[in-house]
């Protein structure tokens, strides 16, 4: 699908679910990234984030210009903005230019937080290509995620905060290099199933009680085998991951 088809799609979807709202007699307050809602978007006005996510956007992703993943940043920042009142340091597993924990890191000023280390694990080059299964590159996953070399671009984004680091190289091989025994943090984005819960198994038992998981691909239709793999990750733990509209899911260590 070319970029102007694209566009194209996404103004089409936003016109005709405004219409609807409109007859309806509620206005959007929210209508991108594939979700569209009539409900209070208040953290759109919210300067703390309106920054937050400019911070986010200015880290040289390639993506399109006019990105709008507001809401999916909000949850991720929701939930760092919980993990302050738990014990325990930050990790995110699927980085790319740093959009989400540069965003985090604002919202909750995380440079503050001097007792507390933020990890980012990434192989700052793409998925290797062994980690995708045959399902995965049916549904179009390795075709649609090749990413450049970005470890340059996220060394100089976080360079002045003293408390991240940055962990370069593929799941589950760099995991050990996580030395926290107590997580209250961890966001997991990395596209395809194999490292995902390669993490969540790794994290589960270092997460403190309280501690959310936000998992960025789990609820988007061409992602059924990340679904699948955490479903039967959490039945095993008896809990459940709750499916959010913007695509997302969401654990909650017991």
């Amino acid at each position: 699908m070319t970029e102007a088809i694209a566009r194209f799609l996404r103004a089409s979807l936003r016109s005709a679910a405004f219409a609807v709202t409109k007859a309806a007699g509620t206005p959007l307050q929210y209508a991108q990234d594939n979700l569209a809602t009539a409900a209070a978007a208040d953290f759109l006005s919210d300067p703390r984030f309106a920054e937050a996510y400019r911070l986010g956007l200015s880290t040289g992703h390639r993506f399109r210009s006019d990105l709008h993943i507001e809401w999916r940043v909000y949850t991720c920042c929701w939930a760092a903005a919980h993990a302050l009142n738990l014990p325990g340091d930050f990790v995110e597993c699927g980085v790319y230019t740093g959009i989400t924990s540069r965003a985090v890191m604002h919202y909750v000023d995380f440079e503050r937080c001097g007792d507390r280390t933020f990890y980012l694990l990434d192989t700052f080059e793409g998925i290797p290509t062994e980690q995708f299964t045959a399902a995965e590159r049916a549904a179009g996953l390795e075709a649609r995620y090749r990413y450049e070399g970005t470890f340059e671009r996220v060394r100089r984004t976080f360079a002045a905060f003293p408390n991240v680091r940055i962990v370069r190289g593929a799941i589950p091989e760099t995991l050990a290099q996580v030395v926290s025994d107590r997580v209250a943090y961890l966001a997991i984005d990395m596209n395809v199933a194999a490292p995902e819960i390669a993490a969540i198994e790794y994290f589960w038992d270092r997460l403190v009680p309280g501690a959310v998981v936000v998992l960025d691909d789990y609820n988007w239709l061409r992602h059924v085998e990340q679904r699948r793999a955490f479903d039967a990750f959490a039945a095993s733990r008896s809990t459940q991951v709750l499916a959010l509209p913007t695509g997302q899911g969401m654990l909650v260590k017991a």
